[in-house]
């Protein structure tokens, strides 16, 4: 008499299949998460309020060595290399851009930008200036509570440490930038 085999072996086997690929897919995303992600937590108000005091925001570390910053962009950054703060930023100036601020109003390369994700203006005025090689001109979206390029110049690229992709703490707050 052949035995056969029988729907729970079936079964069993493909169980343990999916379990496999279930925790193949749990070590990619952990190893993912812990070497090209990062979650700070943000401390100030000069990115609100796009991003608030409190909330974790995901640092995506892994594509500018791929591809370089645009304009727009929120990056985070080490401004100081003796503490390991890390800064959120909007990218206004990329090397070579032109930089004027006039009443509050961001003109690059002789175009005023249109800036609808400033709900706090700071209506102070700033001497052109051109961003360096190598280097950004970046500004908080909270303009009237942000130190930023205005405050301490420009940021090397080489500090540049990703792109903040979104809000990943608390649960109500989740959601891309």
């Amino acid at each position: 008499m052949r035995r056969t085999e029988g729907p729970n072996v079936l079964s069993v086997s493909r169980i343990r299949n999916a379990a496999s690929v279930t925790l193949q897919v749990a070590l990619l995303a952990v190893l993912i998460l812990i070497f090209f992600l990062r979650a700070p937590v943000v401390s100030g108000l000069s990115m609100e309020p796009r991003i608030a005091n409190g909330e974790h925001v995901l640092i995506d570390t892994l594509s500018f060595h791929f591809r370089p910053v645009v304009h727009g962009e929120i990056i985070a950054f080490s401004h100081d290399a003796t503490t390991p703060i890390v800064y959120l930023k909007r990218v206004i100036g990329l090397p070579g851009d032109r930089i004027e601020i006039d009443d509050g109003n961001v003109i690059r390369n002789g175009m005023v930008l249109d800036e609808r994700y400033v709900r706090y203006p700071d209506h102070r005025s700033f001497a052109a200036l051109t961003v360096p090689a190598g280097d950004l001109y970046v500004l908080g979206d909270n303009r009237a509570d942000s130190d930023d390029s205005r405050a301490w110049g420009f940021v090397p690229e080489s500090q540049v440490i990703g792109q903040a992709l979104m809000v990943v703490w608390p649960p109500d707050h989740v959601g891309r930038l």
